[in-house]
């Protein structure tokens, strides 16, 4: 990309735009935020892209400058992570589930969203990428720049705690616990 080629960065800002925008939205679960974190994160790659190699890939280094952006506003503002909205499901309906089925998704889903919201940051980070994104464990490291360890078991105390909020969770009402409770419940019914 050369110094002064609007149109090129054009292309830039198109193609990496979703990947930072889903990123930032994970974390602070607020469109608006979502959106400056975005502006913000591509700003920085305008004034530094002199210094961007042709030849390296710009999304880890785009990623990161859009974390570290998550995290100050976070820390900043003291906002309360929510939640990823419902606007977001209503993107990825399936028309062809009966109303009682969707409503019991959407359920679901609120409760996981509410359940990776109330995750510490570097829990929320791996559950992120390596699900949202779909990143392989050793691109999540990479991205984070950590080791290949540090996301394995940040992965880990993510899903125990995911796990541990969903079974506390009323509204599942139980419907996921320790395999013993549920074969238990399904041998009553």
């Amino acid at each position: 990309m050369q110094a002064d080629d609007l149109d090129a960065f054009e292309v830039f800002f198109g193609r990496h735009r979703t990947l930072i925008f889903r990123t930032a939205y994970g974390l602070t679960g607020d469109r608006h935020a979502a959106e400056e974190v975005l502006q913000d994160t591509f700003s920085r790659a305008y004034r530094h892209r002199a210094t961007l190699l042709p030849h390296v890939s710009p999304v880890p280094w785009l990623h990161r400058v859009a974390l570290n952006l998550c995290y100050s506003r976070l820390d900043r503002r003291r906002l309360k992570a929510e939640p990823i909205a419902e606007a977001t499901v209503g993107h990825i309906r399936d028309d062809a589930v009966e109303p009682a089925e969707r409503a019991e998704r959407d359920e679901l889903r609120q409760i996981v969203r509410e359940g990776i919201a109330a995750l510490p940051p570097k829990h929320q980070n791996v559950v992120v990428l390596y699900y949202l994104h779909g990143l392989s464990l050793q691109e999540t490291a990479s991205f984070l720049e950590v080791r290949l360890g540090t996301v394995k078991s940040r992965l880990h105390y993510a899903l125990r705690s995911l796990r541990s909020h969903l079974e506390r969770d009323r509204r599942f009402e139980n419907a996921y616990g320790p395999p013993a409770a549920v074969e238990e419940r399904e041998g009553e019914a």
